[in-house]
């Protein structure tokens, strides 16, 4: 059974880091593209950033308004996706969620939620001005 388990959210303040991990278990990820999604109250859940499977070279692609500030990364051998956060605005608030798909696609084919099979539970990000 596949499981993504996100943690590391937390109350900062403006231009303050903060580091999510994103545990996944269930079988090997190498090849799956693990995204990085968020939502805040009252809207969509919207795009944040990806990192593209081995076969697809590990690439990474962001939203337009988390580029230069947040970087994903991947450790294969342990499973665990990670998004650092750099640079906090309040606009950053929302619950990050992490997202799986078995995809041979490069990172910036990935940015649709509706693609990905598996999600996490979300950790609550919170930015105060």
């Amino acid at each position: 059974q596949v499981q993504l388990v996100e943690s590391g959210g937390g109350l900062v303040q403006a231009g303050d880091s903060l580091k999510l991990s994103c545990a996944a278990s269930g079988r090997p990820f190498s090849n799956y593209a693990m995204g990085w999604f968020r939502q805040a109250p009252g809207k969509e859940r919207e795009f944040v950033a990806v990192v593209s499977g081995a076969s697809s070279g590990a690439s990474t692609y962001y939203a337009d308004s988390v580029k230069g500030r947040f970087t994903i990364s991947r450790d294969v051998t342990l499973n665990m996706v990670y998004l650092q956060m750099d640079s906090l605005k309040p606009e950053d608030t929302a619950v990050y969620y992490c997202a799986a798909k078995r995809s041979l696609r490069p990172a910036q084919a990935l940015d649709v939620s509706d693609d990905y099979d598996y999600w996490g539970r979300g950790t609550q990000v919170t930015v105060s001005s």
